[in-house]
């Protein structure tokens, strides 16, 4: 990819004050690298794993080479990065025997998903063998792999802002605008439609669904991925907005899915009410997620009430699909269906 600065002149407008770039139809770029190597280096020195056997924690950066940078072509915006990432790591056993590592990410870049990313964790040359190695190759990678994810997913939100300029008419183009939670007006039918306006008083069939999955990681680290905006992100590759709080509202997938939180018990269990944005107005479903530890994996059990019977398939199938198994190829939390 082409190093920042050195972009075909004729096609690279710069950011001005008087908003020339009408209808965001030039080429506008933003460098991405120096802020990239803050919030990677902030990510990874947080990675920390703990077991019976010890802990272990990722102590320095290295190395950090590559770059990045944000691209905005007719109000698309397209991002390019490219990483090689070496980590120092220490674990310390329940006795206090320190062993020492490195981690190396060789190519962290825009042509790879999160869970694709290669992470290897080795010992220094001449330490001895440890079950420390193996606990950190498995659990402190999904932690430096969740990291990662946290990384891109804030690349493409946070890093962001103002990229897209206001169209001709002043404001920003519907795909590109910040979501925002709102009520669903209520859609009345034309006369010739063979669908019935949902109204106060019309009742709607409803059934229950249950899901039952497994997810090889903690209950702490699954509650997190579906209450850390930057999480919730990365497993949906869209903005989302997320507010963690009794009475909080979410949206996520573009708006097709919204609610509210009822009830949050961390590590425990989440309550929400959640609706397809296809939905008959203002009908929530009643989902009640509930966290299991399993020794080292996490049962995760889905109960859900309130569902529009003839959604019934539709929703099951989307939280597996959009859920479950989009936040195993994310993190790599990846486990056998019940």
């Amino acid at each position: 990819m082409a190093k920042w600065g050195e972009g075909d002149p004729r096609w690279i407008v710069e950011q001005r004050a008087d908003a020339t770039n009408v209808n965001n139809w030039h080429w506008t770029e933003r460098d991405a690298s120096n802020w990239s190597m803050d919030k990677l280096k902030e990510l990874l020195l947080a990675v920390k794993v703990e077991n019976e056997e010890g802990s272990c924690e990722v102590t320095e950066v290295s190395t950090l080479e590559g770059e990045a940078s944000i691209n905005n072509r007719k109000g698309k915006l397209i991002f390019f990065y490219e990483w090689n990432i070496k980590l120092n790591w220490t674990g310390i056993t329940k006795c206090g025997v320190t062993f020492k590592g490195h981690v190396e990410i060789p190519n962290l870049s825009d042509e790879n998903d999160a869970s694709e990313v290669e992470i290897c964790v080795s010992l220094v040359k001449d330490e001895p063998n440890t079950q420390l190695l193996a606990f950190m190759k498995k659990e402190g990678v999904k932690k430096i792999r969740a990291a990662v994810a946290s990384y891109i997913a804030t690349l493409k939100t946070e890093f962001t802002q103002g990229m897209i300029l206001p169209t001709i008419n002043g404001e920003p183009k519907e795909q590109d605008a910040e979501p925002v939670l709102k009520r669903q007006p209520q859609k009345v039918p034309t006369s010739n439609s063979t669908t019935q306006p949902q109204t106060a008083g019309v009742k709607i069939h409803t059934c229950k669904i249950t899901l039952k999955d497994a997810f090889l990681t903690s209950p702490e680290e699954l509650y997190r991925v579906f209450t850390v905006p930057e999480l919730v992100q990365a497993f949906t590759h869209s903005p989302a907005v997320i507010d963690a709080s009794k009475g909080g509202k979410f949206q996520l997938l573009n708006g097709s899915v919204c609610g509210e939180f009822l009830e949050l018990d961390p590590e425990k269990q989440i309550v929400m009410k959640w609706r397809f944005k296809s939905w008959p107005p203002e009908h929530h479903a009643t989902i009640s997620l509930t966290f299991i530890d399993k020794d080292g994996e996490t049962e995760l059990n889905l109960a859900g009430k309130g569902v529009p019977a003839k959604e019934e398939d539709r929703t099951r199938e989307g939280w597996q699909r959009y859920y479950f198994d989009a936040i195993k190829q994310t993190f790599g939390y990846g486990a056998r269906l019940f």
